[in-house]
């Protein structure tokens, strides 16, 4: 989708991600509701850019189960609760698993399309508060309950292992070769104070092989050798909120587009659950990005930094692929090669991705697009890259790549 008109990224907030492994995370569970993740972000949002609350014509709020770990519905109202300026808007929450966040952003560019002129994206969601496996049950809804549930107590770990295991046995890939995908997260994680994993340090012997510190934890006998604990991205609490605009938004708000990110394109797609041809393609994430490029009128080799759903390490490698990075089982040289570290011709997932910045999966897509802006503006610190990013791209994928959501971004100024 090519927008009608000029849409703008104005900015933003993440909150820190948090969870396991991280020192401010409270194992006793003394730790920040949904609601206050969210009511973080979307007032830190309007710090930060400066917007006032009351010029907001209405918001999009990602989250996926807040019934299941917070028991909480509801969200557009949840969010309002945030900002009593925000009282009588039109709020309402979108789901789309773990694109969610990315489906947000785009009901936001298509309110600006058709009247509205300044739109809040945002999402939260809240998962360290169950165990792992409850919470395993609760993310499950996300694949064909019916038909895939049973795959393994943790279905989704299994239902990317299985991707894995047909990946390594058609390419030859290594487990290694999955590694340099899992060191470059963490190594990136490390240079962000955001991220979950911040403080945990690996290498790439750790990340590649079977250890106490890297395990192998599927029930699934069959699929259990093709993913270690540290392949997965994290169980995380967060939120994310940005904010988009008109031109005539920008005149009302008083900001220089060139202070601001250009929404060039976007590409949405969504398959049928449980209905996977090729476990070694990303075919629906291949057709968002297709979208988003044409419409944008770029190539793959334009993109100078992206954001994309890391969810497990191996779907990293299928990401370069589905994106047109690489070749068909070329995913893994690319790693290798080091073109997609922070200093490399394409920066991919520069803060660490969904395997160390963390995944609050109703907040990843809206993280995702904050992240290109924030490196775009020069605004991420330790992990900045060296050049300033011209044209970036990100891809937010729900289930088992059952819905995604990819957006081009272009700097301005």
């Amino acid at each position: 989708m090519k927008p009608n008109q000029s849409i703008y990224l104005v900015g933003g907030h993440i909150t820190d991600f948090i969870g396991k492994g991280r020192p401010d995370w409270d194992e006793d569970g003394d730790n920040p509701t949904l609601e206050e993740h969210l009511s973080e972000a979307i007032n830190t949002a309007f710090d930060d850019t400066g917007v006032d609350p009351d010029a907001i014509d209405r918001g999009y709020i990602g989250n996926f189960a807040g019934e299941c770990f917070a028991n909480q519905g509801h969200m557009g109202a949840l969010a309002q609760r945030a900002n009593e300026a925000l009282e009588g808007k039109p709020f309402q929450r979108v789901e789309g698993a773990c694109a969610s966040g990315g489906l947000a952003c785009v009901n936001a560019v298509d309110a600006l399309q058709t009247g509205s002129d300044i739109v809040m994206a945002a999402g939260a969601e809240v998962q360290t508060n169950v165990s792992a496996r409850e919470g395993a049950g609760y993310l499950a809804r996300a694949a064909h309950w019916e038909t895939e549930r049973e795959l393994d107590d943790f279905t989704f770990p299994a239902m990317f292992a299985r991707r894995a295991k047909h990946y390594k046995e058609k390419f030859d890939v290594t487990d290694e070769d999955i590694g340099y995908v899992v060191k470059k997260a963490y190594d990136n994680g490390n240079r962000n104070p955001k991220a979950h994993m911040r403080d945990i340090e690996v290498s790439l012997e750790e990340v590649s092989s079977v250890n106490d510190n890297n395990f192998c934890f599927l029930k699934n006998e069959e699929l259990k050798p093709h993913l270690k604990v540290k392949d997965c991205s994290q169980v995380t609490d967060g939120a994310a909120a940005a904010i988009f605009a008109t031109e005539e938004g920008l005149n009302k708000l008083g900001i220089d587009p060139n202070d601001c990110v250009e929404v060039a394109s976007y590409g949405w797609r969504t398959s049928p659950l449980g209905d996977v041809d090729d476990y070694t393609v990303l075919g629906n994430t291949e057709q968002a990005a297709g979208e988003a490029y044409e419409d944008a009128g770029i190539k793959p080799s334009d993109v100078d930094v992206a954001e994309v759903h890391d969810c497990f390490a191996v779907t990293e490698l299928l990401m370069y692929e589905a994106l047109g990075w690489a070749d068909p089982g070329k995913g893994a040289e690319l790693a290798r090669s080091g073109a997609t570290a922070i200093d490399g011709d394409i920066a991919v997932n520069t803060g660490g991705g969904l395997i160390s910045f963390g995944h609050p999966v109703g907040a990843t897509g809206i993280k995702q697009v904050m992240e290109i802006y924030r490196q775009m503006k020069g605004k991420c610190g330790d992990y900045q890259v060296p050049d300033v990013p011209q044209v970036g791209l990100t891809a937010n994928m729900g289930g088992d790549d059952r819905t995604t959501v990819s957006f081009v971004l272009k700097n301005l100024g």
